[in-house]
C-alpha cells in the first residue's frame, strides 16, 4: 500500500515541496482523527493505465475509445469535500480551455446517491464527464482514502502525474505541458 508521500513524491518539482509540507501539517491537524493517509494504489508514474468501461451521470458511457490519444485528468471527488469544492472549478476551467487540445476530464465521485451528484453538477454548471465509484472501476482504479486524488494519463496511455489532495490553480495549469 502506497502513503501520500509516495503519491506525493510521484510529481516532486521544488516549489511545490514547501506548501506540500505545510499541507500535511495543516490537514494533519484540522483532520485530527480522520484518515489523512492515502491508501490507493495507483500505478506507478510512467506505467500504462487501462480504462474500464463506466457508465457516466446523466447517461453515456466513458472508456478507453474515449480516452484513447488524449491527455485524461482522473479525479476523484465528492459534492461533501472542500477541497474538492475549491479544485473542481479549475479542473472544470481546465477542461473548457484545453479539449480542443485534447484534454479529457473523468471525475469520479465517491457520493452514495447518483440523484446527489446529479444536483451538484447542475448547480455548479459542471459538464466534464463524471462517474460513480463503481465496483467495475474499483476494481481497476480502486478507491483512493481521502480526497481530491488527482491522476493526468498521457496521450500513450501511461501514467504521468499523481496527487493525493487538493490542487492549486499553478498546479493544473501544469497539466499543459503534458498536451
Amino acid at each position: 500500500m502506497d502513503t501520500i508521500d509516495t503519491v506525493l513524491e510521484a510529481h516532486d518539482e521544488p516549489h511545490c515541496e514547501a506548501r506540500r509540507r505545510w499541507l500535511r501539517a495543516a490537514g494533519a491537524a484540522a483532520l485530527a482523527g480522520v484518515v489523512t493517509r492515502v491508501r490507493a494504489e495507483p500505478p506507478a508514474v510512467g506505467k500504462p493505465l487501462r480504462l474500464p468501461d463506466v457508465p457516466l451521470v446523466g447517461g453515456g458511457r466513458y472508456g478507453e475509445a474515449q480516452a484513447r490519444g488524449k491527455v485524461l485528468v482522473l479525479y476523484w471527488w465528492a459534492t461533501w469535500c472542500p477541497f474538492c469544492a475549491e479544485q473542481s472549478p479549475l479542473i472544470h476551467e481546465a477542461w473548457l480551455k484545453h479539449r480542443a487540445r485534447g484534454l479529457e476530464v473523468l471525475a469520479i465521485s465517491i457520493d452514495k446517491q447518483e440523484a446527489t451528484v446529479r444536483e451538484y453538477l447542475a448547480a455548479k454548471g459542471y459538464r466534464y464527464p463524471v462517474a460513480m465509484n463503481t465496483p467495475a472501476l474499483a476494481s481497476v482504479l480502486p478507491k483512493p482514502k481521502g480526497l481530491p486524488v488527482t491522476w493526468v494519463r498521457g496521450r500513450e496511455g501511461t501514467v504521468v502525474y499523481a496527487e493525493a489532495g487538493q490542487l492549486f490553480p499553478e498546479d493544473i495549469q501544469a497539466f499543459e505541458k503534458y498536451l
